[in-house]
């Protein structure tokens, strides 16, 4: 679709607003715990720091990367890093919006209300785009826009038979893979699938494949180079085993417990009220106005449902169970949608990507949901939702503008509601005044509660009296320290979580010794509402026959290494 210039208005509208949003979001709350691991990590990166190779290290290092990139840059400074988010929240959100409306071109009969509708359905975004729910960098929200960056082109080289474009498109959908194992690998497998379709087909059809070949390549072509680039730098065994192995072994849930999104009551009755709507539309042959509302009606009940009950819901909780919960809906309606179009018919005429687009979403988001399922992996999934909406509008064409209305309108002000009351960051204490840094390294950060003062004095306490080249634990890590000091991380892992930590008490107590640590530093007031790990006060008291406790300050137990003959008694 081409641009036109209130185009480039609507793009700069989007962009501003949601980026705006997310930089809003970030002057209210500050979860430290995923701040720390993204900012230390980064920063023991950009120090020449290996992953896999030297330090365990269970996530893929694109977003770690990008962001030692911006140390380097820009110095141990905290609001380039929310800038970059907000810039790439703007980007998603127009990304998403232009493969809305190619969408929309792509259907016999487009008219300027179909345009109209895409935007519709991108609005939205301004409030749940990849970093409205969740503000942070976050590897699951550069893996969606990674997503989407590859959905617009694969959808492009179609569109325009460009090779190119297409080989472009390919060695982007590789990209995700290296943001976030589960999300890019169930991406890429439909991407594979989707060309190897078009390859089949031009060969039925008789037809050049050029394109399709171009796109296969330009996914060999990406893997080829990212893996020899890990090779290089920490070898693919050190990687495979930490990324793969391990992730697994720690994050993987079972069949049950990925399943367990569709156990809902609410299904059994949006799912047949959806259906007997569709049918209707379908059955009304005469196209009587009367019956069309009424199927109109029967598909947007669950929208309507949300939206009416929001101001007789005052608990935040229930709000959001309200709204995640037409994601599983939208999912199983969109699911046989998918399957109708794996029809010979439907696949032998016009383009692929509109037909089988549903189901790489679906792979995506199922792929996104093996971390923590429904309600913590779709804050950074609504983009891929959105485009799923447009699919299920399109077979009920003749209302397609009232019910892209009440959608939007839902997810306009619901969404804002759930993003606003910051009910998806619920795992953190919020009680208290907002309270912001002064540290230089963290100026612009801001959250409620007594954190941030206390990591502040913290900073000051252990610049004044702990040597620099001194070797620093923290337990459990929930802080950005290292970033905010400029020390080096000695210790191996920064964060004691399950999905972070490979060491046992006793194995913790013997990195210790080997790296040299000199200072302990114990959290005794987390920001967590509940801590990560359960074996933590034994890790501490494990510990605690080579450090002797040197003194407490607000919110922190400070201990120094025995003298060394006499902690090995």
């Amino acid at each position: 679709m081409r641009w036109r210039a209130t185009d480039r208005l609507v793009a700069a509208a989007l962009l501003l607003a949601t980026a705006g949003i997310t930089l809003w979001q970030n002057t209210r709350v500050a979860v430290l715990w995923d701040l720390s691991y993204l900012l230390d990590s980064a920063w023991r990166f950009s120090l020449g720091q290996v992953p896999y190779r030297e330090i365990p290290f269970a996530h893929a290092p694109l977003t770690f990367l990008l962001h030692a990139g911006l140390i380097r840059i820009f110095g141990r400074v905290y609001m380039p890093h929310v800038w970059c988010a907000a810039l790439e929240a703007g980007i998603a959100t127009v990304l998403t919006w232009r493969i809305l409306g190619g969408l929309a071109a792509a259907q016999p009969g487009v008219s300027r209300p179909s345009r109209l509708w895409s935007l519709l359905l991108a609005l939205p975004l301004v409030f749940v785009g990849i970093y409205g729910i969740y503000p942070h960098p976050i590897y699951d929200s550069d893996a969606a826009l990674a997503v989407l960056l590859g959905l617009y082109l694969l959808q492009k080289a179609e569109a325009g038979d460009s090779g190119p474009t297409a080989f472009a498109a390919g060695a982007v959908c590789v990209l995700p893979l290296f943001f976030k194992q589960n999300i890019g690998l169930a991406f890429l497998a439909p991407v594979l699938a989707y060309g190897a379709v078009g390859v089949i087909r031009a060969a039925k059809q008789k037809q050049d494949s050029a394109q399709w070949r171009w796109l296969l390549t330009g996914v060999v072509a990406g893997l080829l180079i990212a893996l020899a680039l890990l090779q290089s730098w920490a070898g693919l065994r050190n990687y495979f085993y930490w990324t793969v192995t391990f992730a697994a072994q720690r994050r993987l849930p079972g069949v049950a417990l990925l399943m367990g999104t569709y156990w809902q009551h609410s299904l059994l009755w949006t799912i047949p009220a959806a259906l007997a709507g569709a049918a209707l539309l379908r059955w009304n042959r005469l196209r009587r106005r009367d019956l069309d509302v009424a199927a109109a009606l029967m598909l947007a009940a669950p929208f309507l449902w949300v939206l009416l009950s929001l101001p007789f819901t005052t608990d935040a909780d229930e709000r959001a169970d309200q709204l995640l919960g037409l994601w599983p809906h939208l999912l199983l309606l969109s699911a046989l949608l998918a399957i109708t179009n794996l029809r010979p018919r439907v696949l032998a005429r016009g383009r692929l990507f509109p037909a089988l687009v549903p189901w790489i979403l679906l792979a995506t988001i199922h792929g996104a949901f093996l971390s923590q399922q429904l309600w913590g992996s779709t804050y950074a999934m609504w983009p891929l939702l959105m485009l799923l909406l447009w699919g299920l509008l399109q077979p009920v064409r003749r209302m397609v503008g009232p019910l892209a209305i009440v959608i939007s309108a839902t997810l306009v002000v619901c969404g804002a509601a759930y993003s606003m009351s910051l009910e998806r960051l619920d795992y953190i204490h919020r009680d208290g005044p907002v309270m912001r840094a002064s540290q230089p390294a963290l100026r612009g950060m801001a959250t409620p509660g007594a954190a941030l003062p206390q990591l502040e004095g913290l900073v000051a306490r252990t610049n004044a009296e702990i040597p620099r080249d001194d070797g620093v634990l923290l337990i459990p890590g929930e802080v950005p320290f290292f970033f905010a000091t400029g020390r080096v991380p000695r210790f191996p892992i920064l964060l004691f979580d399950p999905a972070t930590d490979p060491y046992s008490p006793q194995q913790t107590l013997v990195q210790a010794r080997s790296h040299d640590i000199r200072w302990l530093i114990v959290s005794r007031n987390p920001q967590l509402a509940q801590p990560a790990l359960s074996n933590l006060d034994a890790i501490v008291s494990l510990l605690e026959t080579d450090f002797e406790l040197q003194r407490s300050i607000n919110g922190y137990d400070i201990y120094r290494r025995k003298d060394r003959d006499a902690a090995t008694q």
